[in-house]
């Protein structure tokens, strides 16, 4: 094949895929940059260059081909308390570059691994909830509803519905914005079936935003009763980048609420960003894995450099990296130049964004959702088992009833559980027969036999009658805890005592604590 043939090739698959799907992410990211600044009291510039330097640096670090960074919703809540505490955005951005640097030192001395030990339930049960989540959180913006919240801290509370006001809902909905979605809805649908493999350099989700910024238009201009709000629509400010407020460096040893703020700020976007990782490497369909030490590495230079410039914290963010692998990305490219787009934007584009409805984004975004808990996935689970299911639901109902981090851990903690008890069950296996009035028992022990079995080993030891033949085999085994070898050999003299003939294979010698 000659060059010219592979550039064309490349050529294809990059507007195939990689392009595509850079304009998916941009579109869902737009929003939720800004409303993450908003949320978490910093100045709007904050969360657009937490989105372009997560966009820009981490790909040229990462080996991440699927995740996309910039700052997560998941911190609005520790931002907007730090913040306060601290008492200026100067010394929060400081605790942001201080937490880069700890990212940094955590990726270097090799600790980012520590969520291989995480589940496939669990880690399943969280693509589901935060599917779940995308899906509901979008209702208020399709129905109208003027005060877009999927970026607050309660994204991952679906009881308590704080900063939904219910009251005068019926004031709220528009039906304008219900028939835009639908039709938004509709519109990517038949797109997608249709029109997308023949033309295959147009995003579909760039499309869809255009087909219902244009109906949007429409209503505004000839059909008053169906027009949007100003509210309804993305607002980006006009000045982009105009005045950034830079770290306040001289209160870097003065202030240990500084300090403080940064260790909570890296400890808890490293958990989110490993988290997303690891969840993301399921969706890959080529099954490639992130070397995690790499991306901490990754997101500490893009969070001190974040810090340094006047950005939020960054975090590989599930919601982009979900819409990105649902739109077809294939490499790193995608997520620098949804980057590349969200810098393009706040310096020359910021007039024409605010003509793109919520409700058309929140199309998108369900799309996303939908497909992060499919039934398909749900009913797959299910056939495994209910080792399986059981902690894939807990995490699922973890999540909806608490937040991410703490879903993860109950979920874990629940998958723990079942793990005991399967260790619990599984120490050795017994077969007993009856040879005239003599009855024998056979103990093969298992490959691991871990002090959680020591309960069940005094339990069938004790029931071992008098005058009985007995086996008790550890040649197969490759670990054997003390606990369990005390009780094994302390079997000796009761054996003896209660006329038991005892036959003890492969077992390693211990010592028994006795009375001398």
């Amino acid at each position: 094949m000659s060059p010219l043939q592979k550039h064309n090739l490349y050529s294809i698959a990059f507007l195939k895929n990689d392009f595509k799907a850079s304009i998916t992410v941009f579109f869902v990211a737009l929003p939720l940059c800004l409303g993450i600044s908003l949320a978490s009291g910093a100045p709007l510039y904050s969360g657009l260059l937490a989105g372009v330097i997560g966009g820009m640096i981490i790909p040229l670090i990462s080996k991440s081909t699927l995740s996309v960074s910039g700052p997560a919703a998941g911190l609005t809540a520790i931002c907007a308390m730090a913040i306060v505490s601290l008492g200026s955005v100067e010394k929060f951005f400081l605790s942001v570059a201080i937490a880069g640097l700890l990212q940094i030192l955590l990726g270097v001395l090799r600790l980012g691994g520590f969520t291989h030990f995480i589940p496939s339930a669990v880690i399943k049960g969280m693509l589901a909830a935060i599917g779940i989540i995308l899906i509901f959180k979008q209702m208020p913006l399709i129905i109208g509803y003027d005060k877009p919240d999927f970026w607050k801290e309660e994204l991952f509370n679906l009881i308590t519905f704080r900063g939904f006001d219910m009251s005068g809902l019926s004031e709220k909905v528009s039906a304008g914005a219900i028939l835009i979605a639908c039709f938004s809805l509709l519109f990517l649908i038949a797109w997608k079936k249709w029109m997308a493999p023949r033309l295959v350099f147009l995003p579909t989700s760039f499309v869809t935003v255009l087909a219902g910024a244009l109906l949007a238009f429409v209503f505004q201009k000839y059909v008053p009763a169906l027009s949007l709000t100003s509210s309804q629509f993305v607002l980006l400010p006009a000045d982009g980048f105009a005045e950034p407020k830079i770290p306040e460096f001289s209160a870097l040893f003065s202030n240990s609420q500084i300090w403080k703020s940064a260790v909570v700020i890296g400890l808890v976007a490293t958990l989110e960003t490993l988290l997303s990782i690891e969840a993301i490497d399921k969706l890959d369909p080529s099954n490639r894995i992130t070397p995690q030490n790499r991306e901490l590495v990754a997101q500490g230079f893009a969070n001190f450099a974040s810090g340094v410039l006047g950005g939020l914290p960054i975090t590989s963010v599930i919601v982009r990296s979900a819409a990105n692998a649902e739109a077809g990305a294939k490499t790193r490219l995608s997520a620098f130049l949804h980057g590349v787009w969200l810098l393009l934007t706040a310096l020359f584009a910021a007039s024409l964004v605010q003509f793109i409805p919520y409700c058309v984004l929140a199309v998108i975004l369900m799309r996303t959702g939908y497909n992060l808990a499919r039934p398909a996935m749900i009913i797959g689970v299910y056939k495994q088992g209910r080792e399986q299911f059981l902690p894939f639901v807990v995490t699922i109902a973890a999540i909806l009833s608490t937040d991410l981090l703490i879903g993860v851990v109950i979920g874990v903690a629940y998958a723990i559980y079942f793990l005991v008890k399967h260790t619990y069950r599984a120490g050795y296996t017994v077969q007993e027969r009856q040879d005239g009035s003599i009855r024998q028992f056979t103990i093969d022990l298992a490959l691991n036999v871990s002090f959680l079995n020591k309960k069940r080993f005094m339990e069938l030891l004790e029931r071992i009658p008098e005058h009985s033949l007995v086996e008790i085999n550890g040649t197969r085994s490759v670990y054997i805890d003390h606990d369990v070898l005390e009780i094994l050999h302390a079997f000796k003299v009761k054996a003896a005592d209660r006329h038991i003939q005892l036959v003890v294979k492969g077992l390693p010698e211990t010592e028994v604590i006795a009375i001398h």
